[in-house]
């Protein structure tokens, strides 16, 4: 017997994603294969990952993020904002609000389709040759580059993400480049296994390198370009520590439907 629930597809500069409001549960978030077979883009919705906005304590609406590999993923900046952007068009959220996800508790705000959202401190990093590692959420690699917009990032990042040192665990490899108004950050993600329109974790580990380079300390607002539009990261830094960190960018709803999840 078919069973067909709603979807709803919103994109954040060109991150695309899955959205069902699963407060009553009857998403089975187990269920791997489905997942894959939804963002898959030939054979089903697609996009880069699925989210579910589901109900908890203490918090307006929890976020449980999967890739499109079907598999659950760690923190999902861009994701975030679209979820925000789904809490409010519903009516669960307002202007404000606060919510649970993988690495903790987040608080934003939208105005419009710009969506405003906190993101966890970041209190360590290492280098990997020139490159800096570090966790915003998701784990990153940030390699400072020239001629972006001809690297074959594809290839690229595939090659790191896959190098003896990150092969199992998997990480996003981000290349970034300064430009005249801010810079230019093209990533490859894991669980998608692809280089993506936007990362927005990864926007925001580009732009905490691009503090570390410097040197200083004190509150850095960072413009960064992607493929999909733009992003821009604020926080405060004092050593190599990292607070009051937000990532700041557009978000909104694509198209809406029905789809058949009982096959």
């Amino acid at each position: 017997m078919a069973q067909q629930i709603s979807f709803y597809k919103y994109q954040g500069a060109g991150n695309d994603f899955i959205l069902i409001d699963n407060r009553n549960l009857i998403f089975d978030a187990k269920n791997q294969d489905l997942i894959e077979k939804l963002c898959d883009r030939r054979f089903g919705i697609g996009g880069d990952g699925l989210m579910l906005l589901q109900n908890t304590n203490n918090y307006d609406f929890q976020m449980l993020y999967f890739n499109a590999d079907g598999k659950e993923g760690s923190m999902c900046g861009n994701g975030g904002r679209c979820l925000v952007a789904f809490a409010r068009d519903l009516g669960v959220a307002g202007s404000n609000t606060v919510f649970l996800a993988v690495d903790g508790k987040h608080d934003a705000s939208i105005d419009g389709n710009q969506v405003n959202l906190g993101m966890i401190d970041v209190h360590d990093h290492h280098k990997d040759g020139e490159a800096f590692v570090m966790n915003t959420g998701s784990p990153h690699y940030v390699q400072f580059t020239e001629n972006l917009q001809e690297k074959n990032v594809f290839q690229e990042g595939y090659a790191i993400r896959n190098n003896e040192t990150y092969k199992t665990e998997g990480i996003n490899v981000n290349f970034i480049e300064k430009e005249e108004n801010g810079y230019f950050v093209r990533t490859f993600e894991r669980g998608v296994e692809d280089e993506t329109y936007a990362c927005g974790t990864g926007a925001v580990a580009s732009a905490m390198s691009v503090a570390l380079q410097s040197g200083e300390d004190g509150d850095f607002n960072i413009p960064i370009r992607v493929l999909g539009g733009q992003l821009y990261i604020s926080f405060h830094k004092e050593g190599n520590s990292f607070s009051q960190v937000y990532l700041s960018g557009p978000a909104e709803q694509v198209f809406q439907g029905k789809i058949d999840i009982s096959q």
